[in-house]
């Protein structure tokens, strides 16, 4: 598949899950994939894979999202811009689920901590690369969301409303970009995956029953390739796929 040869993509938290099946499938469909995550062994683990299939070489950024600030993105954007010159695409996928108690019990610190990641941390990498996307002919940025960041349930603390307020920040995105840049912005909730968060979240449920991070492939590369030039500032669920 050369659907994405010659692309320059970003995926954060590459290591795992849904992060990780697309970033495979990235490199198999042609990109030059720039793996960000926060365990080392496991990017390297995904990059072994990529290189061993014959794919593009991929990059590597062990990152903590938690503590990453503006000088770690800065440095960030200037090895991609020495490196590769350009972004074509940012998929943000990496997230944390925290606590899942009443608002009332919930700690505060960890509070902190959900938000951090799952949306300052969002708004950093994208304010900071969006320059790169800005060199693309075609770029893509892409936000992994969640049911709850549609519409937040009772119980899901921050995870809801940090998935909520990314919900926001890519909407004001689309509607800034849509006449005035070539990148499009699109949403994906990809509904219940068979993932470790999902298995914190519902500890009694049988993954089984669940579709696989593999299994939402095709919405991905859709959106990255160039069926995404017809799609921007709409949100994208598993249904796409029946």
């Amino acid at each position: 598949m050369t659907v994405l040869s010659n692309r320059i993509v970003l995926i954060t938290g590459a290591g795992d899950g849904i992060g990780k099946a697309m970033a495979l499938a990235a490199a198999a469909s042609g990109a030059t994939v720039i793996l960000l995550g926060r365990t080392t062994s496991k990017l390297e683990a995904v990059y072994d894979e990529i290189v061993d299939a014959g794919h593009p070489e991929p990059g590597i950024v062990p990152m903590d999202l938690l503590r990453a600030g503006v000088e770690d993105v800065t440095a960030l954007a200037e090895v991609i811009e020495t490196n590769y010159g350009r972004l074509d695409c940012l998929l943000h996928n990496a997230s944390i689920l925290g606590e899942r108690v009443p608002f009332e019990n919930y700690s505060l610190s960890e509070w902190e901590q959900v938000m951090q990641v799952n949306l300052s941390a969002v708004v950093l990498l994208t304010r900071l690369l969006l320059p790169l996307l800005q060199k693309s002919d075609d770029a893509r940025l892409l936000f992994t969301s969640s049911s709850v960041g549609e519409t937040p349930r009772a119980y899901w603390g921050a995870y809801a409303v940090s998935k909520y307020g990314m919900e926001g920040f890519a909407k004001l995105l689309a509607e800034e970009l849509e006449n005035t840049s070539k990148i499009r912005v699109n949403i994906i909730n990809p509904g219940a995956t068979r993932t470790t968060m999902r298995a914190a979240a519902y500890p009694t449920e049988d993954p089984r029953d669940l579709k696989t991070p593999a299994d939402l492939v095709p919405l991905y590369l859709h959106l990255m390739g160039p069926g995404g030039r017809a799609e921007h500032g709409r949100t994208f669920t598993s249904a796409w796929l029946d």
